[in-house]
């Protein structure tokens, strides 16, 4: 059995506008089938404009995001519920002019 991600829903991957679909006929867009590296295939809905403009499958993988805690470096997915709440109210801060070492 292929390994496919089906479309959830009959929205645009790209801007989110509702596909329109009357008795199986897609009326504003197309139904698209993108294979991955890994051979994993993903199916999803473009309206007719984003199409036009960009007919490649793109923001479709979740992004790994990997931070320090507790001296060590890990995926923060991985990280226990209070360590993820910590995470989430973390700020960050940019020093802007001066002199850097």
């Amino acid at each position: 059995m292929e390994n496919v991600k089906i479309a959830e829903d009959s929205v645009c991957h790209d801007c989110k506008k509702e596909i329109e679909i009357n008795n199986d006929v897609i009326e504003n867009g197309v139904y698209l089938t993108y294979e991955q590296d890994n051979g994993q295939k993903i199916n999803v809905f473009k309206c007719n404009d984003c199409y036009e403009k960009n007919k490649s499958l793109t923001n479709f993988q979740e992004c790994e995001v990997y931070s320090r805690v507790v001296g060590y470096i890990r995926p923060v997915q991985q990280w226990h519920k209070g360590k993820k709440q910590e995470y989430g109210e973390r700020q960050e801060f940019k020093i802007t002019g001066g002199s850097c070492c």
